[in-house]
């Protein structure tokens, strides 16, 4: 338990060696630390002047979460990068989410690895003005588990927020795992509340996930994080007439494909629904989705965003949505909810400032 550093055989809720409830708390119990850790003098952790020392060229640090897994909470996070970045801002993305890290296949960076410097780890750049840091650029396979305890967990939070190297940044965005767990709290006290500008909340339309991103918004203002606002995404189905595969049930219950047919018939006899969008629900939004929710909890709505099968190619393929015209449905949306939040945090000004 070196300067103050959690053991790795701690319990899973390991307030910390420094910590006041330190082998006091009901994580505690069991602990084989416990006599060690009540009885042993307290003091500052040391690691977090070296983080805020390291934080002190982040001007801007948002964290991206969702109450439940599946929202795309992650593809919004690499197309916020991506879109920041391409706004001419110094970003970097630090992925949280140790036990899922998808974020290096989203930004196209899969097989990276990280290298150390003099200054520290160096983040694996997609562009000059965009690196990413990860736990899934450690991982010898890609299909290799992380099973990790909790304190392990928040000693690598940690490590990368005190040993990476990003250099003047304009904005550091947060992707963190779903729910408020250990590392949640973890990105939360080693940032410090107060020098972190916000989270965005992630969401799909259903009571099912508004549900628990209720619990999200209470979690941030138990800690004192400011909710930028909820993103509704997948809200219903979106794309472009042309783009849908056609079938025609028999009798007996099978499935037989008349897309081509379909297709043919639409351009001869139809032409003008070869520029439609066709639009449907997917998840049930009867009750008022994410936007009600909003008004009955005072926090901002940002925008919904359309489940469209070009982002999710997109992100499979690790490129950006806003560099062609494939994701015409999606990419616009996207853009209308960051400049929302841009604007919402006066920041939409902060690029012509800084090029004044």
């Amino acid at each position: 338990m070196e300067n103050g550093e959690i053991p790795e055989n701690a319990n899973e809720h390991c307030p910390g060696p420094q910590s006041d409830s330190a082998g006091k708390s009901d994580a505690c119990e069991g602990c084989p630390n416990q006599q060690i850790c009540a009885t042993a003098p307290k003091g500052p952790d040391p690691d977090v002047a070296a983080i805020a020392e390291r934080m002190a060229t982040v001007k801007h640090k948002i964290l991206v979460l969702s109450g439940k897994g599946g929202v795309g909470k992650s593809t919004f996070s690499a197309q916020l990068a991506f879109a920041l970045a391409a706004m001419d801002f110094q970003v970097g993305l630090l992925d949280i989410d140790i036990c899922g890290p998808s974020i290096p296949k989203m930004l196209g960076l899969e097989g990276q690895e990280i290298h150390q410097s003099n200054l520290g780890w160096s983040p694996v750049y997609v562009e000059s003005n965009l690196g990413v840091m990860s736990i899934g650029f450690m991982l010898p396979e890609p299909d290799d588990a992380v099973i990790w305890r909790g304190p392990r967990k928040n000693a690598l939070i940690k490590q990368f927020l005190k040993d990476v190297y990003w250099g003047e940044l304009d904005f550091l965005v947060v992707d963190a795992p779903p729910g408020t767990s250990d590392e949640h709290i973890s990105i939360v006290q080693c940032l410090d509340a107060g020098s972190i500008d916000g989270a965005i909340i992630v969401t799909t339309p259903q009571q099912v996930s508004l549900i628990d991103v209720r619990k999200e918004v209470s979690f941030c203002k138990k800690v004192g994080v400011q909710v930028l606002g909820i993103v509704e995404n997948m809200s219903g189905l979106c794309q472009p007439v042309m783009d849908f595969k056609f079938l025609r049930m028999t009798e007996a219950g099978e499935q037989i494909d008349v897309t081509e047919w379909a297709r043919e018939h639409l351009k001869e006899r139809a032409p003008e629904f070869l520029s439609i969008i066709a639009c449907t629900e997917v998840f049930d939004s009867s009750r008022g989705g994410a936007e009600k929710m909003c008004r009955e909890m005072g926090v901002p709505f940002l925008g919904k965003v359309p489940l469209d099968p070009q982002l999710c190619k997109a992100a499979e393929e690790g490129r950006s949505c806003f560099v062609d015209q494939k994701c015409g449905v999606s990419a616009p949306a996207l853009k209308k909810v960051i400049d929302k939040m841009m604007e919402n945090q006066g920041l939409s000004r902060m690029l012509v400032d800084n090029n004044a």
